[in-house]
């Protein structure tokens, strides 16, 4: 039985699943004990129509944190990062992690830049622009696992990637700003049919590095918080194949086929035949699909990528 603790500090929304909503249940799910800070606190997410809130500043982030640490409860194995829009806020995680990477050398820190992503073949940022230097150079070097989509990573690198080659070659700049694995967690090279993933871990010591690509069939709609879960369930499933990528990665998303597929046919059910359904019956359906959490059925088989490819981009 895993006794690992986590500190997420995500989003939080009232309705529906988006960052610590998306994040905290999973992990719970599958054995780690969870500490969340949310970084706003909104009534849904902002795909709605009409959407408020609060967004949390340094001031409240650095009360909550200095209270627990006066309580000596400030021990970590992991810290999991997701959407932040405040470049203060951004800073004082940085600090935090840092000083919980002191604690715990061990510590591992996952983190998912969440800055954008890619509608209809456009990239578009929903954080201020203001955020892309700190996670480029504050945040990505004191990174663990680094999670983010294509969009994410092209703005992180200041590259395309319009096939494979360049996207491993984005990858390895990945690597050279700190990360020791990376994912790309979704990008388009797929084509109108499947999203095509990529994953690769730096061996300690000898320099080698584990490579892999992951083909994932389209389930029919955009899912908001689907992300948060794919970095969550990453944590967990590099936690328990700490030496296996490939496995940690299939496992994932197998889970997330699972996990979309159901929501996508209970929202189908629920508009009736012939309608389309709209963000508020897209809400990922996390209760319902605890079983596929725990233990998921594999239906995606990840390839190891030959080893020349791996060379032309060291």
């Amino acid at each position: 039985m895993c006794t690992c603790r986590v500190l997420s500090i995500q989003s939080h929304v009232v309705r529906g699943y988006v960052g610590n909503r998306s994040a905290v249940f999973p992990l719970q799910l599958l054995g780690f004990e969870v500490d969340f800070i949310n970084s706003v606190q909104f009534s849904n997410h902002t795909g709605y129509p009409h959407w408020n809130g609060q967004v949390i500043d340094c001031k409240d982030i650095e009360v909550l944190y200095e209270t627990l640490k006066n309580n000596n409860v400030t021990h970590y194995d992991y810290v999991l990062t997701g959407y932040c829009r405040d470049k203060s806020m951004l800073r004082k995680m940085v600090e935090i992690i840092k000083e919980l990477k002191q604690r715990n050398p061990k510590l591992i820190y996952v983190c998912d830049p969440v800055m954008g992503d890619t509608w209809d073949g456009e990239g578009k940022m929903y954080v201020p622009e203001e955020l892309l230097p700190i996670y480029r150079d504050e945040v990505a070097p004191i990174a663990d696992i680094l999670t983010p989509n294509q969009f994410e990573a092209e703005l992180i690198t200041n590259t395309k990637m319009t096939n494979e080659q360049e996207a491993l070659a984005g990858i390895n700049l990945l690597h050279k700003l700190g990360p020791r694995t990376v994912v790309i967690s979704s990008s388009t090279l797929g084509g109108s049919k499947s999203l095509i993933g990529y994953g690769s871990k730096l061996a300690k010591g000898n320099g080698k590095r584990q490579q892999i690509r992951l083909e994932m069939p389209l389930i029919g709609a955009a899912f908001v918080g689907s992300g948060d879960l794919f970095a969550a369930l990453l944590l967990a499933w590099t936690h328990r194949h700490p030496d296996d990528l490939k496995l940690a990665l299939e496992k994932v998303i197998s889970t997330m086929q699972h996990v979309l597929k159901l929501t996508q046919s209970m929202a189908e059910a629920e508009v009736g035949p012939g309608e389309k359904p709209n963000f508020a019956n897209l809400e990922l359906r996390m209760v319902q699909s605890k079983k596929f959490i725990e233990d998921p059925a594999m239906c995606v088989e990840a390839e190891t990528i030959h080893d020349s490819a791996i060379k032309q981009i060291s």
